[in-house]
């Protein structure tokens, strides 16, 4: 997030609440509802016609619940009324040739550099903004490089390198997360 987040971005243990709605347009009332019901900071903000997304933080959990709380109100809807998520793809890639790893490199990426020989992990959801999710549980399983993570638009893309055994300890983390949702 860190290469591509035009707002303040958070530090280690921060609690952090991704959204995503449509139409695009709606996440400026949402960013206004959540930067007024508590402390919390923007971490990001992104706009398309059919889909808007932001991400607010803050050191203490409870202040990103309020916002949280708040805009769901605001919307007259719960948290287990979210759109189900489908993971799209979900392939593991072995021992990935250099060529393929410099083009991966200059591709639009926002995260770390993919090394030749690392074994490289595919992930796209429907919506986007659940990659978010996948990311975190992958990371906090698995010694595991992210490469990039797009959570924005109709589907969101998640890539992710490392030696074998952690990308499948990784890829199993994050299918799982994604399966274990709850929607409608």
């Amino acid at each position: 997030m860190g290469t591509a987040s035009q707002g303040f971005l958070p530090v280690p243990g921060d609690a952090c609440l991704w959204l995503e709605v449509a139409p695009g347009m709606a996440v400026h009332r949402l960013t206004d509802i959540a930067l007024k019901a508590s402390n919390v900071h923007l971490g990001q903000q992104l706009v398309e016609r059919a889909y808007g997304s932001m991400f607010i933080h803050h050191r203490d959990q409870s202040d990103v619940l309020e916002s949280g709380k708040t805009m769901l109100d605001f919307l007259k809807t719960r948290e287990c009324d979210r759109q189900k998520c489908h993971i799209m793809w979900n392939e593991i890639i072995r021992s990935v040739m250099p060529d393929h790893a410099v083009l991966i490199n200059r591709d639009n990426r926002r995260g770390s550099m993919m090394l030749p020989g690392h074994s490289m992990y595919i992930l796209e959801t429907e919506p986007a903004g659940y990659i978010v999710y996948a990311a975190n549980e992958a990371e906090k399983a698995a010694n595991i490089t992210l490469i990039e993570a797009r959570a924005v638009g109709a589907y969101g893309r998640l890539i992710l390198a490392g030696n074998e055994a952690d990308i499948n300890v990784a890829a199993e983390a994050a299918t799982r997360a994604i399966e274990q949702l709850t929607g409608i």
